[in-house]
């Protein structure tokens, strides 16, 4: 056992892990990180569409909440936070990409999502197809819960513009069915 790391059990709680981990304990945030990675990946893949990104995306969170357990108070559950980390990451980083391959590559260019024999089922390969704006509202909407009013804030879009893309979504979602 590695000095200054403190023995615990993997069946501890998110609660009893973040303490250890805020403290600087690195098994007890490897534990966190095993716990919750595919659970965070699996909502960048959602949000973003590509692979490489959602593992990119999993990867910053990670490094971000790290960074940011100190600041953790506990008045939700971490997992809240996690969720919450993620989506602000997620979208943050989808809009630097955007940016920058917009430079040079035309915006009416699409790259293929990832591809047809991924481990993926179901409406996940479906909403890979969608247009981003459209599949980024449906993920939060019905997927995640968010309200309309708190995804318009999250992507600077109106009110109208949030419900739009969602009836959008799911009418080629149904297209597609």
């Amino acid at each position: 056992m590695t000095a200054g790391l403190s023995p615990f059990k993997c069946s501890m709680s998110d609660v009893d892990l973040v303490a250890l981990a805020k403290h600087g304990d690195r098994q007890a945030f490897k534990q966190l990180y095993l716990t919750h990675h595919q659970w965070v990946y699996g909502l960048a893949l959602r949000l973003c569409g590509q692979t490489t990104l959602a593992e990119d995306i999993t990867q910053e969170c990670f490094i971000l909440v790290w960074q940011k357990l100190p600041q953790f108070r506990g008045e939700s559950q971490f997992s809240t936070w996690l969720h919450r980390i993620c989506v602000n990451q997620a979208l943050g980083s989808m809009r630097k990409q955007q940016s920058f391959w917009a430079r040079f590559i035309p915006m009416d260019k699409q790259a293929e999502p990832y591809s047809s024999d991924t481990e993926y089922q179901g409406i996940d390969k479906l909403l890979v197809r969608l247009p981003e704006r459209a599949r980024i509202v449906f993920v939060l909407y019905a997927i995640e819960g968010y309200p309309h009013e708190e995804i318009a804030h999250l992507l600077g879009i109106a009110l109208g513009t949030s419900k739009t893309q969602y009836h959008r979504a799911k009418q080629l979602l149904q297209e597609m069915l």
